[in-house]
């Protein structure tokens, strides 16, 4: 018996579905809307009650976008607020560098759109609203697993009435790098470790300010903006554990820096009152050797949290999640799969993954650390980056890399006809 089957944590009802996701990130919501496009009965987790967080990754990269082409949804989506990036250029040391130039792909979509993530999760919500097979349940925290002996039968669920038991023959795990269900599976976490974190806030922007630079890198600091149209988005890279010095300097000091290093900034940083408006990202690369137990499957930062480097989080999450409706949508018309035909999953997606990570390895260890130790020296364009900055042609390998992914995944699985969609998921009083 678990803490959760306590008297006073006996569920008052209970939800039947074939598939039970935890967690309304871009993993959950678009898995949620590719089984619900099957016809598979599917309720999706969200432990708050809308998708605004203060910090959420909001690149949407050329792969998610061929996703979204694949599905039909193009149009709508990019009918929503968004910016786009094409050219990937910094200021290294005050030598100006250009790192990707996404024009040089081919592919329908060569750009990033910056887009508010609950922006994207919610059209993801409201274009699934035409499947009745799927349920989005809101303030709805998952706080423990339903066990039949070794296999995970659902989850056991808080919401302002109570709590719920949802029962599943598969549970799917994409609640993020903290996840709970991950805690209560047991599984262990295999830490590669990072060497900054980032301070993420806005500052204010004049319709006549424009500036095409991603990326300032200084001896001892490191910025990245993105233009949002009305303001200006702001991650300030600080080495790892650092931010409690940081605010012993004090607010004024972090913003002093902040415009030093980009000037552009000055007429908006009065936007930033005090440290509440200056969020701390806790930076961390991990990974789980084992994504599944029966009944169970991970995907998304709950398998795989990933750097900040490359803004790729979002879209390898969604790339996840259409590698699991491929793999395994056919599948659950019959029930749960077997163990070993949930790890397909991990065995098709381990190695993008583990790629993507070792790249980001790559870009931490030799040049954020080596950026972010300061000293009086004059920091040096490193070798590489020269290259890719003299040659254009050479500009096209990161593109590739940081907006198509390794081994970038296709829409394949079924899509139902609309009759067979309608199946409403089963709720059971007690």
């Amino acid at each position: 018996m678990t803490e959760s089957d306590t008297p006073e944590h006996t569920a008052r009802h209970s939800v039947r579905a074939r598939c039970c996701i935890v967690g309304g990130g871009p993993a959950g919501m678009m898995l949620g809307y590719l089984l619900g496009r099957a016809g598979i009965d599917v309720v999706v987790l969200e432990k708050h009650a809308d998708f605004f967080r203060d910090f959420r990754g909001d690149t949407v990269h050329p792969s998610t976008l061929q996703v979204m082409d694949e599905l039909g949804l193009i149009d709508g989506f990019l009918k929503l607020p968004h910016q786009r990036l094409q050219m990937m250029d910094g200021l290294f040391g005050g030598t100006p560098v250009r790192i990707a130039d996404l024009r040089r792909l081919r592919t329908k979509y060569p750009f990033i759109a910056f887009m508010p993530q609950w922006d994207f999760l919610n059209f993801l919500r409201e274009a699934g609203q035409r499947f009745a097979s799927l349920k989005v349940m809101m303030n709805t925290e998952a706080v423990d697993l339903i066990r039949r002996g070794e296999t995970v039968a659902g989850v056991r669920a808080m919401t302002p009435d109570g709590p719920v038991d949802i029962e599943a023959d598969l549970t799917i795990a994409c609640d993020g790098r903290h996840s709970t269900v991950r805690e209560r599976a047991g599984l262990r976490v295999e830490e590669i470790g990072a060497p900054m974190d980032v301070l993420w806030f806005r500052v204010g922007r004049k319709a006549d300010e424009t500036e095409n630079l991603f990326a300032r890198v200084e001896p001892g600091k490191m910025m990245v903006t993105f233009d949002r149209g009305d303001y200006w988005q702001c991650a300030y890279v600080i080495a790892k554990g650092q931010y409690e010095a940081v605010k012993a300097r004090g607010l004024q000091a972090l913003l002093d820096d902040v415009v030093r290093m980009a000037p552009i900034l000055r007429s908006g940083i009065a936007d930033v009152k005090s440290f509440d408006d200056v969020k701390l990202l806790t930076v961390a690369i991990n990974r789980l050797a084992r994504w599944t137990q029966p009944g169970l499957l991970l995907i998304g930062d709950a398998a795989h949290a990933m750097s900040p480097v490359g803004g790729v989080g979002v879209n390898l999450a969604v790339q996840d999640a259409v590698a699991t409706a491929n793999l395994l949508a056919d599948k659950l018309r019959q029930g749960c799969p077997t163990e070993n035909e949930l790890d397909a999953v991990r065995r098709r997606r381990e190695f993008p993954v583990r790629m993507t990570q070792r790249m980001q390895v790559i870009v931490q260890n030799n040049i954020i650390s080596g950026a972010l130790q300061g000293g009086d020296r004059p920091l040096k364009v490193p070798l590489v980056v020269r290259l890719i900055t003299a040659l254009p042609w050479l500009q096209g390998i990161p593109a590739r890399l940081i907006a198509l992914g390794v081994r970038p995944e296709h829409v394949q699985s079924y899509a139902a006809p609309a009759s067979l969609c309608r199946r409403s998921v089963g709720i059971t009083r007690r």
